[in-house]
Formats: C-alpha cells, sequence, structure tokens
C-alpha cells in the first residue's frame, strides 16, 4: 500500500524569482518600510508559503543579500575576470556597473547593497557579517585580476593590485550613488576614459 499522508501541495512557485520580487521590495522600501502584506504580494505567494520556504523577515532578507551576491552583485566582476585585454575589462566593468546604476530590469537604482542593506547594518542581525564578506570577496577578485597581469608583465610589478581593487570598487560604489540620484548614463560615461586611466597609472 502507497503511504500518501502528509504529503502536502508541491511548491507552485519559483523560488528563485520569488526571492528577486522579495529582494526589489527591499530594494525600494527598505528593511523596515517593506511590509510583509508588500513581499507576498511581490512575491506572488501567501504568508504562510513565504514562512515555510524562506522563514521569517529576518532570513528572507538574508537570502536576498545572498541572492543579490551571487547574481547582480558579480555581474560587473565577471566581465572584468573575462575579458582579455585589462584596459577593455576595466571599461567593461565600469559600464555595466553604469548600466546597474541607470537601467537595472527591476527598475531599481543604485547598490542594492549600498543603497537598502547597509542602512539595516547593527539593526538586523546577520547583515554585517555579510556585507563584510561581499566587499571582501570582491576585493580579493579584482585584485587577484590585477595579479594576474603584472604575472604576465602586462602592468608593473609595483603595481598596487589590492589598492587599486578597492578603488575601482569605490568608484563602482559612486556610480551607483549617482544612479540613484537620478543621474544618466550618459552623464556618468563622459569622464570613463579618465577614470579607467586613473585604475590603471
Amino acid at each position: 500500500m502507497t503511504d500518501t499522508k502528509k504529503m502536502g501541495r508541491p511548491r507552485t512557485f519559483d523560488s528563485r524569482q520569488a526571492l528577486t520580487a522579495a529582494m526589489n521590495v527591499f530594494w525600494a522600501k527598505g528593511y523596515d518600510g517593506a511590509s510583509l502584506k508588500d513581499l507576498t504580494g511581490a512575491m506572488g505567494i501567501s504568508g504562510p508559503s513565504m514562512y515555510a520556504a524562506f522563514g521569517d523577515k529576518r532570513e528572507l532578507f538574508l537570502k536576498t543579500i545572498d541572492l543579490y551576491g551571487d547574481v547582480d552583485g558579480c555581474a560587473p566582476v565577471v566581465i572584468f575576470e573575462s575579458e582579455p585585454d585589462i584596459r577593455l575589462a576595466v571599461r567593461g566593468f565600469l559600464e555595466e556597473v553604469i548600466k546597474y546604476a541607470t537601467a537595472h530590469e527591476s527598475g531599481a537604482k543604485g547598490c542594492f547593497l549600498a543603497s537598502s542593506v547597509s542602512a539595516s547594518i547593527g539593526e538586523v542581525e546577520g547583515v554585517k557579517e555579510r556585507v563584510e564578506k561581499a566587499i571582501e570577496d570582491t576585493d580579493r577578485r579584482l585584485a587577484s585580476r590585477f595579479d594576474r597581469e603584472k604575472e604576465n608583465g602586462v602592468l608593473p610589478e609595483d603595481f598596487p593590485s589590492l589598492e587599486r581593487a578597492r578603488l575601482l570598487y569605490d568608484v563602482r560604489q559612486g556610480y551607483m550613488f549617482r544612479g540613484r540620484a537620478g543621474w544618466t548614463a550618459e552623464a556618468m560615461r563622459q569622464d570613463l576614459d579618465h577614470r579607467v586611466s586613473m585604475i590603471l597609472a
């Protein structure tokens, strides 16, 4: 006899899409401003389904931070790591950042970590550690690419890889802030060549 008791209903939603929808709500309204009604409405699921799949509001928020780090936050870094020419790699990184800052598919502007998540550091347990890890991981990946160019003789041996990696990341955050303030992609691209040269000088 086949035991079919307590099997429950199969989930009828895509977890990744639901998390992305929740992330966009947190992005627009912040942690405190995002109500459970806002979140479940955007995710297209009921309150009990949200709790069963993602936990409470805090756990859901932490999962959206992880999602951003795995997907959106890494797109410029992937371009930087994959473009063979280092100058084009830096430019490609910044071009992608400008695109994200002004024309993200969700309609959100700026960086999720900088514009929304960072405001909850010290208020929501687990956020500070995630933000620190995201920054450190990005610094490490960017510096590793510069180190590779030093090994290949493209960049001088005394090129300060970690320092320039941090500068590149900080330029990224500046673009994100400008995007949130309403700057256009065209306006931000005007001094792009100068910034590329500054990073590689």
